[in-house]
């Protein structure tokens, strides 16, 4: 498969947050996000078995986790993003429009993305990114929740 979508539907966690659903979807998902975006591993040629191609450098895989509402986002990205700040802002800028109803989707379309999450970076991310982060999805609603206004 040359693209790879990990989508989560979160609507089944609202009902833990009747009172402020729209706050908890987008504060857990930006952890979520976060969470992904900084397990994801960054290319270091020191651990390859081969050389790099000339002028390479790591943090692309990084910079192409997207984030949409309703749709999938399938495009890739050129960028680079060896720490992983301006792909996790770029999540918050779709994230601040999300009303807690709609599908959001996390996306990573690079033809190598399903072969990281299922450990080809070996000791840069094992398990993966997301298939992690999902398993601490519930804690980051609880989070959410314990964060709004009393």
């Amino acid at each position: 498969m040359s693209s790879q979508t990990f989508a989560l539907d979160i609507r089944a966690f609202v009902e833990k947050a009747k009172a402020a659903p729209t706050q908890v979807v987008r504060r857990a998902t930006l952890d979520l996000l976060r969470s992904i975006v900084l397990r994801s591993p960054v290319g270091n040629p020191d651990l390859w078995k081969s050389k790099p191609p000339a002028g390479y450098v790591g943090g692309r895989f990084r910079a192409n986790w997207n984030v949409s509402l309703v749709d999938p986002d399938i495009s890739t990205t050129e960028v680079i993003d060896k720490d992983g700040g301006e792909t996790i802002a770029r999540g918050l800028t779709v994230l601040t429009h999300a009303d807690g109803t709609q599908d959001i989707y996390i996306t990573n379309n690079l033809p190598y993305a399903a072969a990281l999450e299922w450990g080809h970076s070996g000791v840069q991310a094992p398990q993966g990114m997301v298939r992690v982060s999902i398993a601490e999805f519930g804690q980051y609603i609880d989070n959410a929740i314990q964060e709004l206004p009393k």
